[in-house]
């Protein structure tokens, strides 16, 4: 009885636990990049993504206003302003806790409390965020360092996607990179579909000498590591002239993606009913419409899925479009090599490395869950008879 059709497995809840937790395994880490794009710097260092949503106590060095903004006053510089509104504060809204004038008493001084520092300086800072400062002396072009600790509400902020879209031509312009990353990927994505759809009709429905042999080769190309051919090719193109620009790389992804592109299509073409294509024939249909008008229609699910996997290759590629898109100048560099400057650049801002991992990832995730429905249908093409 246990062999009978139908009869579900007793495996089935571990089944069930290990889609929950490779779903999760996927899932958690691009909402974290997604929550973490929206945080500050301050914010994330003080909590992590899933408490973005509560109260968190961080933290924030400020500063009093300098000598511009003193004012002498019975022959003692008074300087007055408000911690959570000036630059770099908490802002409104924040609940002040303690503050400290030395990076080893950041909380010695309650809020109201007077400190007493220095030369005859001290500091009073109120619970509404106002301060009143003193010195005997006029204070420096910077004013005072001040460490506040408060508690601050959930907020979230667009700075980090204005600094990476909008930051102009610096190394932390994403802008440049996302639209040269989509130059790089549309072509070597629709290239390669339309030259192995001819490829795989020609080998699924057309007989000629030395079909069996080009269906063995494209087979055995499958298994052939890029790595093995970058070099090669790359001399090849700067011989010929297009080593370095957009026609090197796109023909560099076409190359790779031709292997596997005829093998999914001519598996999927070969399972299509041979009654249609003979019934076209005896009309008086020349191969090409029935290609154009029969077979292209009927394997949209394989093309599809094709072009999910050869748009995602592309578009997180980095090994290809560091060999092929040679310039010096930066004006064809795309968003993998983007990030990989900005981890030089700016690896302590986790904000901005968040942010421009999540741009990065947007167009893919758009992409797969648009034709995802196609994926499984293409990929299973020819396997069941």
């Amino acid at each position: 009885m246990d062999n009978i059709a139908g009869t579900k497995s007793g495996l089935t809840w571990a089944v069930h636990i290990s889609v929950v937790f490779l779903v999760a395994l996927w899932v958690f880490p691009t909402l974290g990049l997604l929550v973490s794009s929206f945080r500050t710097t301050d914010q994330i260092s003080s909590s992590g993504w899933w408490k973005a949503m509560f109260p968190t106590e961080q933290t924030i060095q400020l500063r009093t206003g300098g000598a511009a903004e003193a004012v002498q006053v019975d022959g003692v510089y008074v300087v007055e302003g408000n911690m959570l509104t000036d630059e770099g504060g908490p802002g409104l809204g924040s609940e002040l806790q303690a503050f400290g004038v030395t990076s080893r008493g950041i909380g010695a001084f309650q809020i109201g409390e007077t400190a007493e520092f220095g030369d005859d300086e001290t500091l009073v800072l109120n619970e509404d965020g106002t301060y009143r400062y003193t010195s005997a002396e006029e204070p420096g072009r910077r004013g005072q360092r001040v460490f506040v600790t408060a508690i601050t509400p959930a907020q979230a902020t667009l700075g980090n996607y204005r600094t990476i879209l909008f930051s102009g031509s610096g190394q932390d312009n994403m802008a440049k990179a996302f639209f040269n990353t989509m130059t790089v990927t549309v072509p070597a994505t629709i290239i390669p579909i339309v030259i192995a759809a001819f490829a795989a009709y020609a080998l699924a429905w057309m007989d000629f000498p030395g079909r069996a042999l080009l269906i063995a080769l494209v087979v055995a190309l499958l298994v052939v590591p890029l790595q093995l051919a970058l070099i090669p090719l790359l001399r090849l193109h700067l011989e010929i002239g297009i080593g370095k620009g957009y026609l090197g790389v796109w023909l560099a992804h076409t190359g790779f993606g031709l292997p596997l592109a005829i093998y999914l299509l001519r598996n999927y073409m070969v399972g299509l009913p041979r009654d249609i294509i003979e019934n076209a024939k005896v009309d008086g249909a020349t191969d090409f419409q029935i290609f154009t008008k029969i077979i292209l229609p009927l394997s949209f699910p394989a093309l599809a899925s094709f072009a999910i996997f050869q748009f995602l290759w592309t578009w997180n590629d980095l090994l290809v479009a560091k060999v092929f898109l040679i310039d010096s100048t930066g004006s064809t560099t795309v968003m993998t090599n983007q990030i990989v400057e900005l981890l030089g650049t700016r690896g302590g801002n986790w904000e901005i490395l968040a942010t421009a991992a999540f741009v990065s990832i947007s167009v893919p995730l758009v992409v797969f869950f648009a034709m995802q429905r196609y994926l499984v249908r293409g990929l299973l093409a020819g396997s069941v008879k």
